[in-house]
């Protein structure tokens, strides 16, 4: 009896507890009066100026509930919340099976969140699951309960959850998904657009089909059993053919392959989910210029057909500290949102070719090194034969230096240079430009015959192009949420030391070559093409490859690249095809330096320059027709003048002597 009577006792004390705490609650959600629901709950993204990227009003788009297809309020009310009306924001048993679930688990994992919960949370609060979190959401809960009608919550709820694609709220999705209003929804669109909110990402059509019409066709079964459509109605919605409209709204933002990749770089910050991170308010500051990236898709919609399957990835980054400041992945995100830009890996041509002289000019390479151009054929091994050949069967048939070879990218040159060096030693080096990817260490690696990111290989160009740095890429400088507070602020760093300086300059300077006529008397530098549309100091390099056109190029201020080709690899026949990606560089290089003055690559303190007979490679005299400055590290320059271009009255002497010579020779032989 005794332990009754405590148990009792015990009882008692709990009630009262709970009591005075519901009590207390109750009095205090009172005196703080109704709770604002015009809250900005929609994650906001900036560029590097703090002005909002693209329009981000036509993500979202306010409606009455008369406004909205009785079928889908319906379809979400049993998919959400089934007892939506009747309680006064929580589910009381739905919240013991997931206390029993959590506390047998020893975390938050089960949760039970009616339609006022979700509208608390997205309104209020950040997705976390902590004990905490959920507190709040429920005093928010009964604050929501307490002052606004079932229909004003449910009218907030409907125009703040997030559908996918860009779409907040069930107007804008309704657009995006059938490019229709939400009054106009039938019961099959709706029981689609009702399973999405469940997760965005998992049960959208345009992700994936399959859970997509399985969650469909269970809100359908879930609308028969409680009434709210008949049996008829059920067998024509299940037989109703949906005509999916791509996501439109894509038409209306700007950069979207770069919002894609500031999600994935936020998830990894926040490690949210990116619906989470969409739907909680956030102020994500970006290294995107606007500017810079409307020309980016102004030069897309100039240079491609939309009947081609051709397409495209470029990107632009500081090479300070690898902010990319913008970004194209494809000619059609509606289309393809897959990032070739980031994503994709392929033969990398001649661009490899930088990478490849860095290594020669570590192991004893000089700007004015020479090596036979002519068609050659490589045995390998013992019996193999490997016979690369230049563009267009173009060879100089004398000995060339390595400034012209990389100018005129010749071929020969660079696999002698593979091969004296060993493609072992190669593929190590490029581990020092951040090449992650193991590249196969063969003769044609020299040609860029290895697939890699173009990210990858700017990343690289961007080592060069500041001296030899790491460079780890990004797009997020800082996220502000809904309070204000400051959540991630991202610190400056110095990348470490990979290259070394005065080579990278040396390289940096070799690569102006491709845009310098005067390095060759006889043959067009890969540059030609383009020199005339340039008006500051570029270093680049292009590439090809049968399915392949790449050009990447830097100063001091920026590096960019872009990749042409076929996503299924097939060949690029056409020659103005090729031309594309070099076009674009150019163009995209003089919008980025448009009303900046020129600046010039630092030359360090271990370089020296000379003037240099490109014929030759030894150093200039006033008779040499083509003269070139050339930078050397201290110790490794020419010393000898020209002795080929000599004036003409020496010429005639010379020549008088040889004669004399050759006269007095005969007659002692005689």
């Amino acid at each position: 009896m005794k332990l009754l009577r405590t148990l009792f006792k015990l009882i008692i004390y709990c009630g009262i507890f709970l009591a005075l705490g519901l009590g207390a609650t109750l009095t205090a959600s009172y005196i703080l009066g109704p709770p604002d629901i015009s809250n900005e709950y929609i994650t906001v993204l900036y560029d590097q100026n703090g002005n909002k990227i693209g329009n981000t009003d036509n993500y979202h788009k306010q409606v009455e509930l008369d406004d909205i297809s009785t079928y889908l309020i319906d379809a979400t009310i049993l998919a959400e919340d089934k007892n939506f009306y009747e309680h006064h924001g929580f589910d009381y048993r739905g919240i013991m099976r997931a206390i029993v679930k959590n506390i047998s688990s020893s975390r938050l994992k089960e949760g039970a969140s009616t339609i006022t919960q979700q509208y608390a949370r997205n309104l209020y609060l950040t997705h976390e699951k902590t004990w905490v979190r959920k507190i709040k959401e429920a005093f928010y809960t009964i604050r929501l309960e307490m002052f606004y009608s079932k229909d004003e919550i449910l009218t907030g709820y409907l125009n703040s959850i997030y559908y996918g694609h860009g779409a907040y709220g069930i107007e804008a999705a309704s657009n995006v998904y059938f490019d229709k209003s939400a009054n106009d929804l039938t019961v099959a669109e709706s029981a689609m657009l009702a399973g999405v909110p469940k997760g965005p990402s998992y049960y959208s059509p345009f992700n994936n089909e399959k859970n997509a019409f399985e969650r469909q066709e269970f809100i359908l079964t879930l609308l028969l059993r409680e009434n709210s459509i008949d049996q008829a109605t059920y067998y024509n919605a299940k037989q109703e053919k949906l005509e999916f409209d791509q996501p439109n709204i894509t038409n209306n933002t700007l950069a979207p392959y770069f919002e894609d990749l500031v999600m994935r770089e936020a998830r990894e910050i926040l490690r949210g989910e990116e619906e989470t991170i969409l739907t909680s308010g956030y102020h994500i500051y970006t290294t995107l210029n606007q500017e810079l990236q409307k020309q980016f898709e102004k030069e897309v919609s100039t240079y491609f057909d939309e009947k081609s399957d051709l397409d495209i990835g470029a990107i632009a980054i500081n090479p300070k500290d690898g902010a990319i400041i913008s970004l194209v992945g494809g000619k059609n995100y509606q289309n393809s949102p897959f990032n070739r830009a980031i994503d994709a890996k392929r033969m990398v041509g001649s661009t490899f070719k930088p990478l490849l002289y860095y290594a020669a000019l570590e192991n004893g390479y000089t700007p004015t090194t020479k090596l036979l151009s002519e068609p050659t054929a490589f045995v390998i091994g013992d019996n193999d034969v490997y016979k690369p050949s230049n563009y267009n069967g173009y060879y100089a048939y004398e000995p060339i230096s390595l400034a012209q070879a990389i100018a005129l990218s010749d071929n020969i040159y660079a696999v002698k240079t593979n091969l004296f060096l060993s493609p072992e030693t190669v593929v190590g080096t490029t581990k020092k430009f951040g090449i992650k990817g193991d590249l196969p260490p063969v003769p044609s690696l020299a040609l860029g015959s290895a697939s890699i990111s173009l990210l990858e290989m700017v990343q690289a160009y961007g080592m060069i192009a500041n001296g030899g740095s790491e460079i780890n890429s990004y797009t997020i400088n800082k996220i502000v949420n809904q309070n204000g507070k400051v959540v991630y602020e991202r610190e400056e760093e110095t990348g470490k030391q990979a290259l070394d300086k005065n080579k990278a300059f040396i390289l940096t300077h070799l690569m102006q070559g491709m845009f310098d006529r005067r390095l060759n008397g006889y043959m067009e530098v890969t540059g030609s093409s383009i020199i005339d549309n340039l008006s500051h100091p570029y270093a680049g390099k292009s590439g090809t490859t049968d399915s392949d056109s790449w050009m990447i190029g830097y100063s001091p201020l920026v590096v960019t690249g872009v990749w042409t080709g076929y996503d299924d690899n097939q060949p690029m026949k056409l020659i103005n095809e090729k031309a594309i990606a070099k076009t674009i560089w150019a163009e995209m290089m003089e919008a980025a330096h448009k009303d900046k003055e020129e600046v010039s690559f630092t030359v360090p303190e271990g370089v020296i320059k000379k003037i240099i007979d490109p014929e030759t490679g030894m150093l200039a005299t006033n008779d040499c027709t083509i003269k070139r400055a050339t930078f050397f590290e201290k110790g490794t320059e020419p010393t000898e003048y020209c002795n080929v271009h000599l004036p003409s009255e020496e010429l005639s002497e010379e020549t008088g002597q040889k004669e004399g010579l050759l006269k007095k020779l005969f007659e002692l032989l005689r």
